[in-house]
This record gives structure tokens, sequence and C-alpha cells, in this order.
């Protein structure tokens, strides 16, 4: 007794995050813990799933820790669902429990929870060890139900199929009924002689989260933590020592001998793998990497045969035959044939089955043997790309092709691929985390908060994906955050809870674009999930991404790029009247659409549409396609300080540096910028006889940084400079000069690649925008800001558009000769389904003559109120009536009628007050319509935007008084440095600078067009009341001219101001300077009525100024002041600051 003193308790019952919104046990955590314990060993046994084996198995072993695997499966016997815990002997054992893991998701055709048959426990019965489990689990739920016989019948299978490796579980965690359970498993271990075992259900590892655990559990179980009726745990589900759990079971020193020695028995863990490539080779199809040389080779004899105007044969092909055989002997060395086979022959089978597959993504298109095999469109001579940036002995990380699929046919590939590889291939699981944000909602929706209130403080937690922020940053860097943590008891419980349950997972999902493929069934190496409520073809590991390369799978990227449908689209529409147009024989040297990139009229166009790469083309003028390559690999933080320099030799105005004469012919096309990283490779190459290899390590070592293997790579660069002539000073000079750019070096193989796609969809924009633009649109239409983009380039392009009109427009974005009709399934709340099949009515028995035409003709399954609202609001009825108040106020009226009418169709009943005695005037309420500012709002409400009018409009009256112009003419005019603006705010985007303070990004609309705002901190705090989606606003900007070309770069906004505050609120202090007795008589009527306005006149007489301050404040209104607007009489101050001055 004394020797099992010194024994450890083992805890192998953790429930880590991987038992969704159950367990709340991080993995980084509990390895710092056992650590920090110096526990000797522990055990995950997550419920329904091994997500975390690997992940766990590696952890907690790097800290000298016993990782035992185990996992909990429902399991069905006679229609009594409920858990069983297994664990892992060996690697026998282990693979029974991925089989039984994988089985439970894979064969249940049902929406139930994962389970298999208690049949299959018993079949999967080798080296693993099985215990009875809690009483949450089966044997607990059917002792709950009174079902006795049956556990003991359960009870008896398992002991002759498992013999001594079946255990009798006891806890003590003082739940429910838990006592009674135990008193009922110590008679039956007797009777049965069945081992029992002390365990502990561990869902946290300390005590002090048992009331944040069981919020976690409430997110889950979609219940509220006041509600009797929700599932309950004692808290005493934390990891305890084994000090605590010796003393709990005293008793019972059976049941801790059997925990003290369970750890001996179990011998395995899954370890991390080197990267397992699949081998297709076979003795029918042949040597894959014989059969990767013959199809390459005649592949690029096949491109000389279709291109043979691009190159000079006798010369080219023998470069191009050497580049191939180089390729093709570090592919086979490395055993990559097969990875490059297989991603070649799906990519053959979309291209030859109508699915748009990109030109290439990342180093790859770097690859001969990748455009041979047609894996890409881009010839990596032409445009001096190097394979080794993709694939050599040296890479560390193994590398993979990424290819970009039509978002809308990508799952006819995964289809092919489920019908070649079977059971070898699945995507791989992704789980959702309790972000800031994400958590703060889950919590106070739990803890019983109003949604508003929520709603609120969630909206002061920052979203921007490219700097995310933990919840303690967002509470350091938002003072009003803070202020009602410490003046509301309620937030600070919110907040309290939130950072306990912070980065825990919770839901799971999948990568739908990664997919692993092997050449065994994949349960030989990783569990399997299946979502039985989503709509997916295959399977997903069971590891997420991180932990299946771990396990040695590789990963082939099926990425969705919704530029390829809408080019697809484009050209299908462009076929109707050109039935000769490809997209791929296109001439790449346009002057048409070079002149479209250089104007920085770029909506819509791939890469190259947002503000700053606008201005970017506009300066650069570009008139070749390696210019959009440069530009697409320059526009980023860091090397965007290279554009100006790019442009300034390009033009002719500096004249390139290109370091060394050796240099020109790599920097020459980049005019001295170095730019990609396969340039860093080439200079190494060229100066210091680096091999392709070797430079791609100096490459990677400039990138990452790392100061000792820069130090190394430095050396071998100046004594390989030396050895070819170069004085050692120089060198040093030039590897210093390389080296920055080489930090921000990018990959042109990528760059060439979407730079094409740019051009194509330039180019379709170029030649055909109304067919670009309905492809554009249509796949964007549910993205209401996206679709006001659109909107404005249409008008600007003076493409005649047709409104919302249930009688003219169709479901999706249409056009023809005469007008570009806008879609009525991009309005809110209507359905597409349903609004196809109205406007298929249409389209088959002729125009909707009234409403009651409407009613009579379309199903009632497809007009509902949200939709009917949508459309009226957006303005589709207006030719029909034009009353839209009225139209809105009688929905439910339209509903009525329509399944009445429905009704008596179906039961062929003759209704006799039917259509030929009812009109429109039966069923419309009769009530004024909408005033303008009103209409607009409602018409923003459902389109997104203002379609019909702008809403400025109604303020133009006063833009004489306020001294406002537009925004594009306040651009346009190099004089013009501070003036007003009025415009309708579109879209509010707040963020965080680096040092924590707000600002926003305001999409404004005037009557001019779309533009963006930086609104900063201390302005957006004292008006966050009107920076509002919809709000028409009046801005005071001043502009900062910032570079020698007199191109102003940053708008300043110096104040905001509610167009209807501003229209509406009392004039506080007015100014009149008059010169004759006529202009008094004029100012005289307009201050008749005693009010609120403080006057002030000053009449200038012959040289002297005679000021009279009125005694009697009075009432003015803007409405008055506008008649004399071209007098240039009188300013106004409203508050203490002054809006305009109209000069006196």
């Amino acid at each position: 007794m004394q020797e099992n003193n010194n024994l450890e308790f083992n805890h192998f019952k953790l429930h880590t995050q991987y038992s969704i919104c159950e367990g709340a046990i991080k993995i980084q955590d509990l390895r710092e813990y056992c650590k920090k314990n110096k526990i000797q060993a522990v055990g995950i046994s997550d419920n329904y799933n091994l997500c975390g084996a690997l992940e766990f198995s590696e952890n907690i072993s790097k800290v000298g820790c016993h990782p035992i695997i185990g996992t909990q499966i429902i399991f069905n016997y006679k229609n009594n669902y409920g858990l069983i815990p297994l664990i892992a002997k060996n690697e026998l054992g282990y693979q029974n429990i991925v089989e039984l893991s994988s089985k439970s998701y894979l064969n249940n055709k049902s929406l139930n929870s994962p389970n298999c048959n208690f049949e299959d426990l018993l079949k999967f019965n080798k080296d693993v060890i099985v215990l009875s489990g809690s009483i949450n689990g089966l044997i607990g739920k059917l002792f709950n139900a009174g079902k006795n016989q049956e556990i003991e019948d359960i009870y008896k299978d398992i002991k002759k199929k498992f013999e001594n490796n079946f255990y009798i579980e006891i806890q003590r965690h003082e739940d429910p009924n838990e006592k009674s359970f135990e008193i009922f498993n110590l008679n039956l271990s007797k009777k049965l002689q069945i081992p029992i075992i002390a365990t502990n259900e561990v869902y946290y590892l300390t005590k002090d989260m048992h009331h944040a655990h069981e919020a976690l559990m409430c997110i889950g179980n979609k219940t509220y933590l006041n509600d009797p009726s929700r599932e309950k745990l004692s808290n005493n589900h934390y990891l305890k020592s084994s000090d605590e759990m010796k003393k709990l079971f005293k008793d019972l020193p059976e049941a801790l001998e059997n925990n003290y020695h369970l750890s001996k028995r179990c011998s395995y863990r899954p370890k991390s793998s080197n990267p397992i490539l699949p081998n297709i080779s076979s003795n029918k199809d042949g040597n894959a990497d014989q059969i990767l040389r013959n199809l390459s080779i005649e592949g690029l004899e096949n491109k000389f045969k279709k291109e043979i105007s691009k190159y000079e044969i006798n010369k080219d092909f023998s470069v191009y035959k050497k580049r191939l055989e180089h390729e093709i002997k570090i592919i086979t060395e490395m055993k990559y044939s097969s990875y490059f086979l297989i991603v070649s022959d799906y990519i053959k089978w979309a291209k030859s089955n109508d699915i748009p597959v990109g030109p290439g993504r990342g180093s790859g298109a770097g690859s001969l043997v990748a455009w041979c095999l047609s894996i890409t469109d881009v010839d990596p001579i032409k445009f001096n790309l190097i394979f080794e940036r993709f694939l050599n002995p040296d890479r560390i990380s193994m590398p993979d092709f990424d290819i970009d699929f039509c978002e809308e046919k990508r799952d006819l590939v995964f289809n092919y691929l489920k019908n070649k590889y079977k059971d070898s291939v699945a995507h791989i699981i992704t789980f959702g985390k309790l972000k800031a944000r994400m958590v703060i909602r889950d919590v106070g929706r739990v803890i019983g908060l109003p949604y508003g209130f929520v709603d609120s403080i969630t909206k002061m937690i920052p979203f921007d994906p490219s700097r995310p922020q933990n919840l303690t940053e967002c509470i350091n860097s938002e003072p009003r955050l803070q202020k009602l943590i410490k003046e509301d008891k309620r937030v600070k419980k919110l907040i309290d809870l939130s950072l306990k349950l912070e980065g825990l997972n919770r839901n799971v999902a999948t990568h739908a674009a990664g997919v692993v493929i092997a050449d065994k069934k994949l349960t030989h190496s990783v569990p399997l999930y299946k979502d039985n409520t989503a709509d997916l073809l295959l399977p997903s590991t069971q590891f997420d991404m991180y932990s299946a390369e771990n396990a040695g799978l590789i990963k082939f990227d099926f990425l969705g790029l919704k530029t390829l449908t809408v080019i697809d689209k484009t050209q299908k529409l462009i076929s109707k009247r050109n039935k000769n147009f490809k997209i791929n024989e296109i001439n790449y040297n346009d002057q048409k659409v070079f002149d479209l990139l250089s104007s920085g009229s770029t909506v819509g166009i791939f890469q190259l549409e947002s503000t700053g790469m606008r201005e970017a083309l506009t300066k650069m003028k570009p008139n070749h396609l390696e210019d959009i390559i440069a530009l697409v690999a320059l526009y980023r933080p860091g090397p965007m300080s290279n554009i100006p320099t790019y442009n300034n030799c390009k033009h002719g105005i500096t004249k390139p540096d290109y370091l060394h004469p050796k240099l020109e012919e790599i920097l020459k096309p980049t005019y001295g910028v170095i730019i990609y990283q396969e340039q860093v490779m080439q200079i190494a190459q060229k100066l210091s006889g680096f091999t392709a290899a070797q430079a791609d390590i100096l490459r990677k070592a400039m990138g990452k940084k790392k100061r000792a293997e820069l130090e190394k790579q430095k050396e071998k660069f100046i004594l390989g400079a030396v050895q070819n002539g170069i004085s050692k000073d120089v060198a040093a000079g030039i590897f210093l000069k390389i080296e920055p750019f080489a930090e921000y070096g990018f990959n042109k193989s990528h760059a060439a690649s979407y730079a094409i796609i740019a051009y194509q969809t330039a180019y379709l924009k170029a030649y055909f925008p109304n067919e670009f633009f309905s492809a554009s649109m249509t796949m964007d239409i549910s993205n209401q800001n996206k679709l006001s983009e659109f909107y404005e380039e249409l008008k600007r392009l003076n493409i005649n558009i047709q409104r919302p009109d249930i009688n003219k427009s169709y479901a999706d974005f249409r056009s023809d000769d005469n007008y570009f009709y806008y879609a009525l399934g991009a309005i809110k709340s209507v359905g597409y389904e349903a609004i196809s099949n109205i406007v298929t009515e249409r389209l088959k028995n002729g125009k909707f003559k009234s409403i009651i035409d409407f009613i009579n003709r379309v199903n009632p399954k497809d007009i509902n109120k949200l939709q009917l609202e949508g459309l009226i609001k957006a303005g589709a009825f207006d030719n029909i009536h034009k009353n839209r108040k009225s139209m809105l106020t009688s929905v439910p009226n339209f509903i009525l009628k329509s399944k009445n009418i429905y009704e008596n169709k179906a039961i062929n009943q003759i209704d006799l007050f039917e259509e030929s005695h009812s009109n429109d005037k039966d069923i419309i309420v009769k009530i004024d319509d909408w005033k303008f500012e009103e209409r607009l709002s409602k018409e923003f409400e459902s389109v997104g935007f203002f379609i019909s009018d702008h809403p400025i409009n109604q303020f133009k009256e006063f833009f004489e008084i306020y001294n406002i112009t537009d925004y594009a003419k306040f651009i346009s005019e190099d004089n013009s440095k501070e003036r007003n603006i009025a415009s309708t705010i579109l879209k509010v985007q707040e963020k965080k600078t680096s040092k924590g303070n707000s600002y926003a990004i305001v999409k404004l609309t005037d009557l001019s067009g779309v533009f963006e705002l930086f609104i900063f901190s201390d302005l957006l705090e004292l008006n966050r009341d009107i920076i509002k989606e919809g709000n028409s606003v009046m801005l005071s900007l001043k502009k900062n001219i910032v570079d020698d070309d007199n191109r102003f770069k940053r708008i300043n906004v110096l104040n905001i101001v509610s167009m209807n505050n501003l229209i509406n609120q009392p004039i506080k202090n007015i100014e009149f300077s008059i010169d004759n007795i006529s202009q008094l008589k004029k100012i005289s009527k307009i201050l008749e009525e005693k009010g609120d306005s403080n006057v002030k006149i000053m009449y200038n007489d012959t040289g002297q100024k005679l000021i009279f301050n009125l005694k009697n404040k009075r009432k003015i209104s803007r409405k008055s002041l506008s008649t004399l607007k071209n007098e240039n009489i009188f300013r106004l101050t409203i508050n203490t600051f002054q809006l305009s001055l109209t000069p006196f």
C-alpha cells in the first residue's frame, strides 16, 4: 500500500475544446499545466470525435507527459443511444477507434448525432479498452430509465468480447443520481467479476472555470443560464490533483489501483509524419515517372504545334526541352510524379467538361511540366519564372498546387474525385472559434441580456481580419467599453465570462477548398467526419489542416474564384452575337484595354479596382502585360513605396539603377526595381554562381529575416561573387541593396497568373461592357454594396439603365441593345427562385396589367409579405400603381386575395366577384404617398442604394447658401483647398489603428458619384449619432497636396453636420452687409417675424461702416435666405463652427 501512495492518479477522461461547447480545455493550456505540475500521464476523451488526438499527442509528449488516446462514441443499443468511452492500447487499438469514430459519421445517414451500432463495438474490439461511462453516458441513461437488465446484458456482451479490457467506471462529481448509479455498478462488478476503475470527467482545468463552463454548455445547447430545465453539472469537473482523487476514492483501493496502472497498458500515440506522397503507379497503367515524362513531352510538342507562330521553332524548342528534362529529373527524384499527374488529371477533366480553370496560382505556375500537362496556362520561360521557387530538393515544407476553379462548377470536380478515388479522398475540417465579437454575442444571449444591448457592445469591438485583436486588446483600446464595465454590473459579468471562453471552438465546418488524396483508404491515416446537414459530396478529415499535414497527408487546393465564373458567363453572353469569341484567344497587347486601365476606371476589374490601385494605374499608364504583373506584385504594404520609382523610370524621368552591369538583363523588365522573388534568385545565380535550389534558400532567409542564416548566406554570396571577378566591397554593397527588396519580394508566378485574369476582365469591360456587367452584377446579386459601385459605373459609362420593374426586369441582370435591366432578384428579401417563377409567368402570358391581374396569375408560394414589400419599396410596381405607401399598406390584402384565388382554383370553385368585377381600388388602401425623403429611405432599405433619385436633390436649393460643391469637382480643382460637400452615407466600416484609436472608412454618394473618406477618432466620437448608413450629411473637407506632381492623396474631414439638422435647426447668428437702401428693403421682408436668430446689419455708407445689432431676435428660415442667395450680402454661423462664408 505504501508503494501505491507514490503512484499518481491518471486523468484520462479530459474533454478538450474539441468536445464542441462541452470541453473548455485548450491543448496549449493543458500542455503548460502538465509541464508545471509534472504530470506523468494524461488522456484525451472527447465526445464524438478524435479531432484533437494528434495535436494532443504531440503537445503532451513534448513536456515529458505520457499521452493516452481515447474518445467517446455514441452507440445504439436496441434504440437506446448514448456514449461509451474507448481507449487505444496500441496501434491496432487506435486503428479500431479511428474506424469506429469514422463509421459513426459516414454510416449515419440520418440527421441524428453520429452513432454506431452496438454490434460495431463488438466487431472492432482488438486492443481497445472499454469503460462503462458516466451517469450521462449510455449506461447512465439506461440506469435512469430503470433498464437494469439491459445494462447487465451489455456488460456481459462487452466482457465476453473484451475480456480484461473492460472496466466499470466509478465517478464522484456529486452529479444527480451519481451515488445510486455507483452502488448499482459496484454490485454488478461483484456479480459479473468486472474490475472497477476510478475516473474523473474533466471539462476544465481549474475550479473557477465552472460558471463559464455552464455558459459554454448553454451556448451549445441553445439555452439560458436562468433556464431551470437546462443540463447542469456539479462544480467538480475540474482537473483535480492526484491527492484530491486519492482522498476521494480512498474507500475503493481497487478502483485506484486500476487507475494507477492503466497508463502502462497504453503504449501508442499518433505521431507526426513526413509527407506521404500518393503513388499512382500500377501494373495496368505503368510507372508514374514514365507516364509523367511521356505526357510532358507530348504536351510540349502540342504547345509548339498550336502556338507555333509565337516561337522560333529551331531555337526555342531545344531551350524548352532542356528545361523540361531538368524539371522532370527533380520531380522524379523527389517522388512528385504522381502528385503532378493527379493534378493534371482533374484539371484536364474539368477543362474538357466546360469548367473554367484559372491560368495558375502561386509558385506552381513557374513549372514548365505544369504548363505542358495543362495544369497552368502560363509559359514560365516567356515570363522568366523559376521552377525551383516551387520545387527543389532543399525545400523543408512540401509545396502544393493552388488551383482556381469556377465557383459554380467546383462541385462537379469534387464529384469526379469521389468517383475516381472513392474512400481515399476527403475535405479538411475547420473549427469556428469564439472570437471577440462572437463570444460577446453568445455569452450575452445565454445570460439573458437584451439583443439590442449586446449588439451595441459588439459594435464597439472592431472587426478587421487584417489586424485581428483579442478581447483584452479590444477593451484596452475602447474607452466606451471600459466605462461600461466600470458602471454596469451586467457588462462586467458579460466580459468576465467572455474572457474565459474566448478562443474555444464554437462549431465545426468544412474547408471547402482543401482536399486530401491518399493512395490508400483514408481511415488508415486519419479519422473522418461528415456533416449530414450539409450537402457535401466528400467527407472531411477529423484533423484540421495543420494536423492533417502533420499526419503526412498531401493537400490539394480547389479554390473557387468568382471572377472565372464572371468571365465564363460573359463569354456565353457574347457568344449569342459573336459565336467565334474565345477569351483565351484575345490580344494581350490591345491599346484600348491599356487606355481603360490607364484611366483608372477599373470598377469590376479583377485585382485592380481599389481606390489606391486606380490611382497607381493612372500614374503608371501601363502599356504591356509586364506592367500589370508588376503592379499586382507591388501594390502591397512595403513594396508599394517602389511604385513611384518604377513609374519614373518607365516614363524616362529617372534613369534605372541596375546595381551592376551583369544584372541589367534581370532588372530591365522592371526598370531596375527588384519586385519578384525570382529576381532575387536570378541575381544570386548570375553574380555568385548559386544553384537555383541554393538561391531559393537565400530568398527564404532574406524574406524571413533570420539573422544567423542571413549572415551565412551573405558570406556565400560575397564569396561566389568574388570568384566571378566582382570585388568584395561591390558584392557586399549589392547584397545590402537587394536585402530590403527580398524581404517584400512577391512571387512572380502568382502575379503573372492573376495579371492575365485582370487583363481578361479589362478586355471584356472595354469591348463588351453590357455583357460584362450583366455577368458581374449577377454574380454579386446579394451584395448591395458591390452593386452600388457597379450601378455608379454604369451611369458613368452612360449605359441606359432600366430601374426595377415587374413588367420589364428579370430575376438576374440582363441587357439588350436599348437597356440594361436591373435585376429583381437583387432586391432585398426577394427570393431568386420565386421571382424567376413570376418573370416566367410574365414572359409566357404577357405583362401584368394591374395588381389584380398580378395576384390572379402568380402562385401564392411565390409571393410573401417581405418579398412584396421589397418589390414595392424598390419601385417595381410604380408603372402599375405609383403610390408606394398605399401599396405597402395593402400587402396583407394582396396576400389574402392571392390565397383565396388559389384555394378557389384548387377546388374548382367560381368566385362570383372574381376578376371581372374586381379592380385594384377594392384592395388598395387609399392613403397619401411618402414624401420625397421617406420614399428614398424605403428604397435604400430595399435596394441598398438610391436608384430612382438622389436624397441630396432635396437640399440643392441650399447649396449656394453653404457654398456646397460636389466631390468630383472639389478633387479636380487645383485651386480649391477647402470646400463643403453634401453627400449621403452608404456604408460605415469602423476600425482601429495600430495604437488602438478608432477611425471609420465611410463610403458616401453625392450627385457626382461614390467615394470614400477616412474619419478619425476625435470627429468620429463627436458624430457617431449621425455617421449612419442612409443619413445625408454636409462635410467640410480640406485637401492636402503631398507630392511634386500636385496630386493630392489625402482629404481631411474637418467637420460633419447632418443635412436635416442643418436645414431644420434655428439660425443662431446671421450677419448682413448692405451697400444701399434697396438691399435693406429686401432683407426687411425676411425680418418681419420674431424668432431665435441674432441679427447684425452692417451698412457701408461712403467709406463709413455702420453696425446695427437688432434688439429683438428674428425668425429666419434657410428657405427665405435662398431668395437672397444671389445678393452676396449675408453670412451665418451654426453653433461655433462657421460652415460657409459667402463673399460680401
